[in-house]
């Protein structure tokens, strides 16, 4: 069966006359369709059912409420991946932030000579696109980057996602030091969701830009929990959990107690860190993981995790 979906994804993203044709609906969903409109229609299209935005069962659903109803100048601060690094010192040390080499408003300040010779990350302060690793500087097209970042600087990433916090984020560009471990791996990237202040699962990450790239879901004591919340990694791909387990981070209890520091003023986020031969390394706060967009399997665990969510009405 053809998916039309992708199709005028493809066509739009690859074809002048795809841009032409497709043009009129974009421009209308992004800027002109009300937010709730757009959740409605996306949530019953990824997640097979209409959602409840009056009284919300599930996690997802609550997610959606989230989006709509909590809305703080601090949630802006905090999905500000350069502004949230204040926000982090003042609540738990600057020890834990990831060493920041530069930043510029302007792509085409991005060239070797404002910056070291040593493995770092560029990345955009406004979205959630990923970084461009650099790992050798004479293996890198430069005008190349600064095209693909002109062109993400342009981008709200509000209009596209319709969370809040985006929109009002001044884009920069923070260049970062490349996390790697004493091996050269990139280390795993551990996710604590934290529920009114209290972390209550944690995902781990796996091998991410790989095809073994997995997700698994730890309980605070570090049991294995019975679910799956995976994000598409490829056509008909996701980060389902490994049959390996991961051994308990020696951080975990840290991870625990500064995540938690970080969270009591939020209903719901969550706290990514890294561990980095048992050194912790903070990377960012997500208010609504994966845009509350992708399934909780089994389904039941949906409403369960949803029931322990509390909302402030």
């Amino acid at each position: 069966m053809i998916n039309f979906r992708n199709l005028f994804k493809y066509y739009y993203h690859n074809t002048r006359l795809g841009k032409v044709l497709i043009y009129p609906y974009m421009f209308y969903r992004d800027y002109i369709m009300s937010d709730v409109t757009y959740i409605k229609k996306s949530f019953k299209r990824v997640m097979g059912y209409n959602v409840n935005l009056k009284d919300p069962i599930t996690l997802n659903e609550k997610i959606q409420w989230l989006k709509l109803n909590d809305k703080t100048a601090l949630h802006t601060q905090c999905a500000d991946k350069y502004a949230v690094r204040e926000y982090v010192a003042s609540k738990i040390g600057q020890e834990y932030l990831v060493p920041l080499y530069f930043t510029t408003k302007d792509p085409a300040q991005i060239v070797p000579d404002n910056l070291p010779q040593t493995p770092y990350i560029i990345k955009t302060n406004h979205d959630s696109s990923g970084g461009i690793i650099i790992q050798n500087v004479h293996d890198v097209n430069w005008k190349e980057i600064q095209k693909t970042l002109k062109r993400r600087m342009s981008k709200n990433y509000y209009y596209y996602s319709k969370e809040r916090q985006y929109k009002n984020i001044i884009p920069r560009i923070i260049v970062e030091k490349l996390l790697e471990d004493k091996n050269g791996n990139i280390p795993f990237d551990y996710k604590v969701h934290c529920f009114n202040g209290k972390v209550r699962m944690i995902s781990v990450d796996m091998w991410r830009g790989t095809n073994d790239h997995h997700r698994n879901w730890y309980s605070t004591d570090w049991q294995r929990e019975p679910y799956k919340w995976s994000s598409p990694k490829g056509p008909g791909k996701f980060t389902d959990p490994s049959e390996i387990d991961i051994e308990k981070p020696k951080s975990l209890e840290d991870m625990i107690k500064l995540s938690e520091i970080l969270a009591e003023s939020f209903l719901y986020v969550r706290v990514d860190w890294y561990d980095v031969d048992d050194t912790l390394y903070f990377g960012e706060l997500t208010f609504h993981h994966d845009s509350g967009f992708q399934p909780i399997l089994p389904k039941i665990w949906d409403e369960k995790l949803g029931k322990e969510l509390i909302l402030t009405r």
